[in-house]
């Protein structure tokens, strides 16, 4: 069985380290790739480590779901692509194909979805997948995507997780342009919800707790931010938001956003608190309010935003590191040192 190099992580406390790992060779619809680049995921670190009791993780561990890299074979009946393409795979690689959540295109809801780490493999390759911290992965062809040639690589690789989760729900919502639309948190997520509404037409605000974020703010596509420990700003803003998109994964008080809302505003959730947060029922009954929550996309969505970011030159905002950085990135990551996410050149993925 061929094998790749990867970086996993061997226990819940243990850092990642280079490790071989076995790759089915590919079946007739299968895409074969060497990853280029590997965008690093909050979400990444949270099930290295073992910390979502509702995902128990599987050890090895090889994370990586934000991956673009180039075609080197492909099976006999695969027609979307040819060895020499530029491709992306995000947090999917494959699903039964046959249900009716598929045939509606939203694959990430499948009940047989199969994640691109730490889901189990259905080709009995291993225990489970295998991420994108690797020098190549396999892939069924339905779930590999076109990657426009004008975008920088490094950029693109977190599109196929942070840009469609926040592209969604700004898509779903309907046509924005001239609305005014809230994005709370500048971060990996919050970032690219800025571009997309920005790129979109709407009034974009960021939301934040922090004042020191504003100039980054603009400079991303904002045309203006509220500092929410600020009770008069946010006196000010009540009733006047047409959505909202909540990048945050920490506790945080939803009401008060729930507030800014206009008459049958939308605030969709796309960060993950571990803990519920409370919520008003008066909050959503007075102004017809609407609380919604989003998962990435499905892949006829997810290249259309792929194309979308072609054509606006959006990309994301990212620190380019060497896989051998990895355990460092994640304590970054945990205090919030990036701007806006890692980017890891697996060019750098070298035995030892």
């Amino acid at each position: 069985m061929p094998t790749a190099r990867s970086y996993a992580a061997s226990s819940a406390t243990s850092p990642l380290a280079f490790s071989p790992i076995p790759r089915r060779e590919p079946t007739e619809r299968d895409v074969e790739i060497e990853i280029l680049f590997c965008g690093v995921c909050h979400s990444d670190l949270h099930q290295a480590r073992g910390e979502w009791s509702a995902l128990p993780t599987v050890y090895p561990c090889v994370p990586g779901h934000e991956i673009v890299g180039k075609v080197t074979r492909v099976g006999s009946a695969v027609t979307k692509h040819q060895p020499g393409d530029v491709v992306g795979v995000g947090c999917l690689v494959d699903s039964d194909h046959s249900c009716p959540i598929c045939e509606s295109n939203l694959e990430q809801f499948c009940p047989n979805a199969t994640f691109t780490y730490n889901s189990p493999d259905l080709h009995g390759t291993a225990p489970v997948t295998y991420g994108g911290y690797s020098s190549s992965i396999v892939v069924d062809e339905h779930f590999t995507l076109k990657v426009p040639g004008n975008l920088e690589l490094a950029g693109v690789a977190p599109l196929l997780c942070a840009g469609i989760t926040t592209y969604s729900p700004i898509r779903r919502w309907g046509d924005i342009r001239g609305k005014k639309v809230g994005v709370v948190g500048l971060g990996g997520l919050g970032h690219m919800g800025v571009k997309f509404a920005h790129a979109f037409g709407a009034h974009t605000v960021v939301l934040t707790t922090s004042p020191g974020k504003a100039e980054d703010a603009l400079r991303l596509g904002a045309d203006e931010v509220i500092v929410t420990r600020d009770a008069n700003a946010m006196q000010q803003a009540a009733g006047s938001f047409d959505f909202i998109l909540d990048t945050v994964s920490a506790d945080h008080d939803i009401n008060a956003y729930l507030n800014l809302l206009a008459i049958d505003g939308t605030l969709t959730m796309v960060g993950a608190p571990d803990k519920p947060l409370p919520v008003s029922a008066f909050g959503l009954l007075f102004g017809r309010k609407r609380l919604a929550g989003s998962l990435i996309g499905g892949i006829a969505e997810t290249q259309e935003m792929l194309d979308f970011c072609g054509q606006q030159g959006i990309t994301s905002d990212v620190e380019v590191i060497a896989i051998q950085q990895i355990n460092e990135a994640y304590e970054r990551l945990l205090k919030s040192d990036v701007k806006y996410r890692f980017s890891i050149d697996m060019a750098s993925l070298t035995e030892g």
